[in-house]
């Protein structure tokens, strides 16, 4: 692939991957009042799941086609970066904080695929008992405590800030592209790492889409850049 067509392939792949959470976000904001839901107890969500279990399928499959896509997305704007497919050090150590992200996103999101529909039918089954399903809730508070901590919290919050953080001091000590696009990137990873106070047992509930949001703003802008952009020679990327 020649730098053109590389510059322009990331360019592209950036904008749809800023614009792709919109398309879960709908499809689950309309079927269980996501992600306000995901701080709602089990009585609530579980017939939520089993009443639209068609869209939240369909949304999370969504959702899990935008998390593998980040890696192909990491790996490119690391490779637009350093002008060649060799990288410097610092740019594999992002690309290495990309597939820790993509692989924590897309194990946080398989539990709405396999576990949790298999929750919701038995926890609204007719024949269910009391105690079976005061356990079914106790198993969907613990997994979801579980499996978001690593898809949310490790996964965006930190390995993707990492790998943002990575990038944007790239930007700023090549000047590879615009310096402002670094200096934004700093500040959606430093949004993005504040998620990681619910490890301490803070729950931010909806406002980690506020999080995020700055980070698909920054992917948005970058997508916007590359595509406008005409390749440059090769940056020396000696002191990444």
């Amino acid at each position: 692939m020649n730098s053109r067509t590389l510059t322009r392939t990331t360019g592209a792949l950036l904008v749809v991957q800023a614009l792709l959470l919109f398309v879960p976000v709908a499809i689950l904001g309309s079927a269980i009042n996501w992600p306000a839901s995901l701080s709602e107890p089990p009585s609530v969500v579980l017939p939520l799941i089993q009443a639209q279990a068609s869209a939240v399928r369909i949304g999370y499959l969504v959702y899990l086609a935008f998390s593998i896509l980040f890696f192909p997305v990491s790996l490119m704007v690391a490779r637009v970066l350093a002008g060649s497919d060799t990288l410097p050090p610092l740019l594999r150590i992002a690309v290495g904080f990309g597939i820790a992200s993509t692989v924590a996103r897309t194990l946080g999101i398989i539990r709405w695929l396999v576990a949790m529909p298999i929750l919701a039918a038995t926890y609204n089954d007719p024949t269910t008992s009391e105690s079976t399903r005061a356990t079914v809730e106790i198993v969907y508070r613990t997994l979801n405590d579980y499996a978001g901590s690593i898809g949310e919290v490790l996964g965006v919050s930190l390995f993707a800030a990492l790998w943002l953080v990575c990038v944007s001091v790239v930007m700023l000590r090549t000047r590879a592209l615009p310096q402002w696009l670094g200096i934004f990137g700093l500040l959606a990873a430093a949004a993005l790492l504040g998620g990681l106070v619910e490890l301490f047992g803070v729950d931010l509930g909806a406002l980690i889409t506020v999080t995020t949001s700055a980070f698909q703003l920054w992917m948005l802008a970058a997508g916007v850049v590359l595509l406008g952009r005409r390749p440059a020679p090769a940056p020396a990327l000696a002191r990444a």
